[in-house]
């Protein structure tokens, strides 16, 4: 696969280096949509469900969208990207991870960076309501982990015919290290807040076996250590770590993948993306500035969003477009 042209993230003076670009990434407001979308719910292996949002599309290919830790299916990238692929004709699926948004309640199981086999099974639904249309995944930061391990086949069946993965990390004990020092500790504790009060509303409905207010951890490093490899089937947070961390295997991708990502990215390293042997399918596309899903770039006296232009020049473009 060759590299499409999708511009330079050139940012503002305010919005200068990893930290400025995420945070005013998360601040700059997103258009809702008008049409919510048809709820509709995706069985899993053993009896939990996804909930997600579908918008039909004019054409014979479905976008399905993936968000990030402590995110749903209503986050500001998912509406925006929701909406750029509904004007280019796909139908879209916007997919929540086990438990969040209006899915909280319908799964008793976590998820994590690790989960390809929910990722499959949302494209697995689609491809059964939807036959014969070309199948089109985006993951977004924890997502874009998910789906790396669905295409390297480490974890999961039924890839999509092509994908775009966002700030994905690679390394997982790298990334979750990471957050827990200097600034970026303002990110994990935001992430660790929603993650207990998503414990605590699982507890409630029984869907948990102990009580987690007790816990005193403070960062998603000792989250994964404490609850997401313990309850998830692994035998501890290092073997979560090694057997979910894709970096050494996205030669093993088969299908035309983009990796977007940005070197200043304040948590997710760029070292691995940099070193990693990439499949001929696969090609890395990373901007100098961007931080973590900012991308805010200059527009007027204001800022515009690079993401959103990438990801509709890339849905424009072959192979995504290819029937």
């Amino acid at each position: 696969m060759e590299k499409i042209d999708l511009g330079t993230c050139d940012p503002p003076f305010w919005a200068r280096g990893g930290h400025a670009q995420t945070i005013w990434g998360h601040l700059l407001p997103s258009e809702g949509l008008r049409d919510p979308g048809e709820l509709v719910e995706i069985p899993l292996e053993g009896g939990d469900r996804l909930s997600a949002r579908y918008h039909a599309g004019r054409g014979d290919a479905v976008v399905y969208l993936f968000h990030g830790l402590a995110g749903t299916n209503d986050a500001g990238y998912m509406r925006r990207t929701a909406r750029l692929a509904l004007a280019l004709g796909y139908g879209v699926y916007r997919v929540n991870h086990r438990g969040c948004g209006e899915g909280a309640g319908l799964a008793r199981a976590l998820y994590h960076s690790g989960r390809g086999e929910d990722l499959g099974a949302a494209i697995a639904f689609g491809r059964a309501r939807h036959p014969g249309a070309r199948a089109i995944a985006i993951g977004f930061s924890l997502s874009g982990s998910a789906l790396l391990n669905l295409l390297t086949g480490l974890r999961g069946e039924h890839p999509p015919d092509a994908a775009i993965t966002v700030n994905a990390p690679l390394d997982l004990r790298a990334a979750a290290r990471s957050l827990g020092m200097g600034l970026n500790r303002l990110y994990d504790a935001r992430f660790v807040a929603q993650l207990r009060r998503d414990l605590r509303a699982k507890y409630a409905l029984g869907h948990l076996p102990e009580d987690p207010s007790g816990w005193r951890g403070r960062s998603v490093h000792d989250f994964d250590a404490a609850f997401t490899a313990r309850l998830s089937g692994f035998a501890d947070r290092e073997a979560y770590y090694d057997s979910c961390s894709t970096g050494p295997h996205l030669h093993k991708i088969r299908v035309p993948t983009v990796l977007l990502t940005a070197e200043d990215d304040p948590f997710v390293a760029y070292a691995p993306y940099a070193e990693a042997k990439l499949s001929p399918s696969t090609v890395l596309q990373a901007q100098r500035v961007g931080g973590h899903m900012g991308y805010v770039t200059s527009s007027g006296l204001g800022g515009g969003r690079w993401l959103d232009t990438a990801l509709h020049r890339l849905l424009d473009s072959d192979p995504f477009r290819k029937t």
